[in-house]
């Protein structure tokens, strides 16, 4: 193994183990000693945490990898729409939702998002949290395969090593400090993980301006290909041309931002925080910190480009390629010397970071509601704290062997189900919590009928209208969002108002 090789391996073996050293820490905390804590925290989280938690667990490989990969093959177009409404959907959400939430979630003594529901609604059944929690299940799964699978292929490509070995050890390590430490482990290693982010981002923004010979040299590459900086427009690199970016595409894209109305490991972070008022805080910071990263990750495409240009690195004709332009520009940097390959070793943390910060708290999330949701309060196993707690940490092991056995193909096209499983949050629980928190007529028929409406549609559009094309083909979260929405508002009006109980719970909040 080349020195530059091993440089990596070092910063990497450091990160991981102090990873599962922050698990080890707040286990010995006492922070896995009750339900409580090891899902939510004991809502203690301070505003930093919380807001970088929050957007670490939201970003996923996708932000050092999907979305320079975009930018790099089709301008900022594609890639500047998505921002924009993953960055208008995080802010809103930290505005409109933040609060409210936590607020009513210690009203009804939730520590769940199904446990919310059931209790908003005053589900003496359990039929909405037993859905809730089956559909956290059917879309986290899959969801955390795909980061596992990122977490084998960057070892597998970096060193020649079997791409399943290197899986099932990523695995082994976010399972580990996510079982040992629950959700205080989980949102401190989100913390550090988005300082890492940062660092690699900071870190391969300047070197690739080097590579591709200065900044005038990248904005000079970009400016020659039609469309490439165009808002409107969108670069073809096949037939180097540029093709319209249409209004419907826009609103199409700018749909993204409504799933985090919906993603129960974001809007667990609102419900954990210390206090309501430092969520004014958290929601600056979260705010500029997604819109600076993801305009950062854009500008590492672009700058890609101009280094393929130089010369640098290769010119890539395909996603799968160029979503490898950071591993590219790690792989060059560790070539100089044995410092700065302990500097790129850090660049390939931050993919890790952001691979990990997500599976992990996926996994908690979902086995949340399994263990807590499903079998306790669900089906009524009785189960005193300790065996409710030996509960939660097999759950999380059960999930994550799904996991890896559904990312066991390294060929497999695990990651295109991300934005799919975004946009089935996104539909069966983002409009169910807006209605939750701002309109009293709504009941629990209602909340059933979005819920399930929202969840089937994502379904029925991605795999029956979608593929008709035309103006159909638009990503499946908007329709099913609107359709889920509209059910809820048909049924709750068509059906008895809610109890006067719980409109005096909703009207004191």
């Amino acid at each position: 193994m080349i020195s530059g090789q091993i440089g990596i391996l070092i910063s990497i073996v450091v990160y991981l183990v102090a990873m599962v050293y922050v698990g080890f820490y707040f286990s010995k905390q006492g922070s896995g000693d009750s339900t409580d804590e090891f899902y939510l925290g004991g809502r203690k989280l301070g505003p930093f945490v919380t807001a970088m938690s929050a957007e670490a667990s939201d970003m996923s490989s996708w932000l050092l990898m999907g979305l320079p990969g975009v930018a790099y093959l089709t301008g900022i177009a594609d890639a500047g729409w998505t921002a924009i409404g993953l960055g208008v959907g995080t802010y809103l959400n930290w505005l409109f939702v933040a609060k409210r939430l936590r607020r009513y979630s210690i009203t009804c003594n939730a520590i769940t998002i199904p446990d919310f529901f059931s209790r908003r609604f005053r589900d003496d059944k359990n039929i909405l949290m037993c859905i809730s929690a089956l559909t956290i299940l059917v879309f986290f799964i899959p969801y955390t395969a795909s980061g596992f699978k990122a977490v084998g292929t960057l070892f597998s490509s970096l060193y020649q090593v079997d791409y399943h070995v290197a899986m099932i050890i990523g695995a082994i390590v976010i399972v580990g400090y996510t079982v040992l430490g629950g959700f205080l482990a989980v949102s401190t290693t989100d913390l550090i993980q988005s300082i890492v982010m940062t660092l690699s981002l900071i870190i391969i923004v300047f070197y690739g301006i080097h590579l591709a010979g200065g900044w005038d040299a990248v904005v000079q590459n970009a400016s020659s290909m039609a469309g490439y900086l165009s808002m409107t427009q969108t670069h073809d690199r096949a037939t180097n041309s540029a093709s319209p970016y249409g209004f419907l595409t826009i609103v199409s894209t700018l749909a993204w931002g409504l799933g985090y109305f919906g993603m129960p490991h974001i809007l667990l972070r609102f419900m954990a925080i210390e206090e309501e008022e430092k969520l004014t805080l958290s929601r600056r910071i979260a705010s500029v910190w997604v819109l600076i990263s993801m305009c950062v990750a854009i500008l590492i495409g672009i700058i890609g480009y101009g280094a393929s240009v130089a010369g640098a690195v290769p010119l890539f004709t395909q996603s799968s390629e160029s979503e490898t332009i950071i591993i590219q520009f790690a792989n060059l940097l560790s070539q100089h010397n044995f410092l700065l390959s302990l500097i790129a070793g850090v660049v390939l943390a931050g993919i890790l970071a952001c691979t990990m910060s997500t599976a992990d708290s996926q996994l908690l999330t979902a086995a949340s509601g399994i263990s807590q949701n499903f079998l306790q309060d669900f089906l009524k196993i009785k189960m005193s704290a300790k065996t409710s707690m030996l509960c939660a940490r097999l759950t999380i092991i059960g999930i994550a062997l799904v996991a890896v056995f559904l990312a066991w193909d390294p060929n497999s096209s695990v990651f295109a189900i991300v934005s799919f499983a975004w946009a089935g949050f996104g539909a069966s629980f983002g409009p169910l919590i807006l209605f939750s928190l701002f309109w009293r007529r709504t009941n629990l028929s209602g909340a059933l009928a979005g819920m399930i409406a929202g969840g089937v549609m994502v379904f029925v559009w991605k795999y029956l209208v979608r593929p008709m094309g035309g103006i159909l083909n638009i990503y499946e979260l908007l329709p099913a969002f609107l359709i889920s929405s509209l059910a809820i508002l048909v049924v709750s009006l068509l059906t008895a108002p809610p109890s006067k109980e719980i409109c005096d719970e909703f009207d004191s909040i």
